[in-house]
């Protein structure tokens, strides 16, 4: 709201503005494309709006920006676009793509002016863009094996596929990029690391699609959503790729297979699906290793027609680390998602609040990465709208649970951490007291909410 009202008084002082100078006999000019409105467009948009990526039509040039300039400036106005949903009052991001209330302006005033497009001498120079990427130039590229067909209505199960990396040594990822071959239907999906030495979904094909339901071990249906393997990255309409600093990396040993989990959602197109992510390799080994961890609480149940409803889930950390980024996870009823840290002395200190936008899933980086000390409690609340007030609801009478469709619903709050290079997911998950071996034991019990080192609790905690 303060950004809304300062975008308003922005635009107002710039009205004041142009009549005093009429006024005075005077006429300020107004903004132009090539040297007001590109740089913009540069710096917020075109990671979408260009050839070849998400964004229905590209905004590159004058010729492809100039029959928008109405829709943008309204956009902009009522913090449609560019997407981004954290309350201003808390935190600094990295990645935060909102304007300031003199770039609105900016656009409003070049849109009421009829988008002149000015001198094209005085455009920035063009941002270079890697095709097909927002990361780097890939060093490999690893695509689904097959095509996976999208039917056009129904619910379609949790589909997977299993890729070989080949890796004969270890290897580093400082950057990873989805590029969903159907984007319309992808809701979201997640890709694991499977160490040579692990069991988890041993039986299933590899290299051709398959769903939980089509494994003949029960064991093997169940574990399907239940993994404690590393994530590499995760990916939700409108999330960005995965971009360390120098000094961090995501690990994948050698021998390492991938495990595509995709979740589709159908829009009444059949259409098939063959995605692809791209990894930009350490150039040397980091300093900390980047693990992804989550929040969540399965035990959720929103009565029908709530509009307000609270989840609540909390977990201390086990080891020291580094806080870096923070994406929340919800379905069509989510409303708000909150990250807070809970002081000893039970002060609470917000580090993200967002109002939640089913269809613009992003993660939040930190401008600052956070350090985290062990003991440190996390707590992770969400906000459900089942009200008939809500569009998006399928069924405002219906009692909502935890499930894998999107008329069901979840509460996820992943974040990501950076430890010692030489810590494993299950080393950060022992306390002072425990051997790794009774982690490792503990997890295999499934407890209803806490801190996840993937989707298996080590935590039980107290979930309002």
């Amino acid at each position: 709201m303060a950004h809304r009202v300062l975008g308003i008084f922005a635009v107002a002082a710039l009205a004041v503005s142009l009549a005093a100078s009429q006024k005075t006999g005077t006429s300020a000019a107004p903004p132009t494309f090539y040297k007001h409105v590109l740089p913009i467009l540069q710096d917020h948009c075109q990671s979408c709006h260009r050839t070849g990526e998400v964004a229905p039509m590209p905004l590159v040039t004058y010729e492809q920006t100039r029959p928008w300039a109405g829709a943008m400036a309204h956009a902009a106005e009522m913090k449609m676009m560019p997407p981004w949903f954290a309350d201003p009052r808390y935190g600094h991001f990295a990645n935060d793509v909102s304007l300031t209330p003199q770039q609105i302006a900016t656009l409003v005033t070049w849109s009421k002016a009829g988008a002149p497009a000015g001198d094209p001498h005085d455009s920035p120079p063009p941002k270079k863009w890697a095709e097909g990427w927002n990361i780097a130039q890939p060093d490999l590229v690893v695509k689904m094996p097959k095509a996976i067909r999208i039917p056009a209505q129904g619910e379609v199960e949790y589909t997977y596929e299993i890729v070989p990396t080949h890796f004969a040594e270890d290897r580093w990822v400082q950057m990873s990029e989805f590029r969903p071959g159907s984007p319309a239907h992808v809701h979201h999906a997640v890709v694991y690391i499977r160490p040579p030495d692990s069991q988890w979904l041993r039986h299933a094909p590899v290299g051709e699609p398959f769903t939980a339901s089509t494994l003949n071990d029960p064991l093997e249906r169940r574990e399907a959503h239940e993994t404690t393997s590393d994530l590499l990255l995760v990916y939700a309409p409108g999330s960005s790729p995965d971009q360390w600093p120098d000094d961090m990396a995501k690990f994948v040993p050698a021998g390492s297979d991938l495990v595509f989990q995709m979740h589709y959602t159908t829009n009444g197109a059949a259409d098939q699906d063959q995605t692809s992510i791209g990894l930009v390799f350490a150039k040397t080994p980091p300093k900390q290793r980047v693990i992804t961890l989550q929040l969540n609480n399965h035990a959720l149940i929103i009565p029908p027609g709530a509009d307000d409803f609270r989840v609540e889930v909390q977990g201390t950390l086990p080891n020291d680390a580094t806080l870096l980024s923070l994406f929340p996870h919800m379905h069509l009823r989510g409303k708000r998602f909150e990250y807070d840290i809970v002081h000893d002395d039970g002060s609470v200190e917000v580090l993200l609040r967002v109002n939640y936008h089913f269809h613009w899933q992003l993660s939040y980086r930190l401008a600052e990465p956070r350090v985290l000390k062990a003991g440190t409690r996390l707590r992770a609340i969400a906000w459900y709208d089942n009200s008939k007030n809500n569009p998006h609801n399928p069924d405002p009478e219906k009692t909502v649970t935890w499930g894998d469709q999107t008329s069901d619903e979840m509460m996820v709050g992943f974040f990501d951490v950076a430890v010692a290079a030489g810590m494993d997911k299950w080393k950060f998950f022992v306390r002072p007291g425990e051997e790794k071996a009774d982690v490792q034991k503990n997890s295999s019990t499934h407890v209803a909410c806490g801190l996840r080192p993937s989707s298996v609790t080590l935590e039980w905690v107290h979930a309002n």
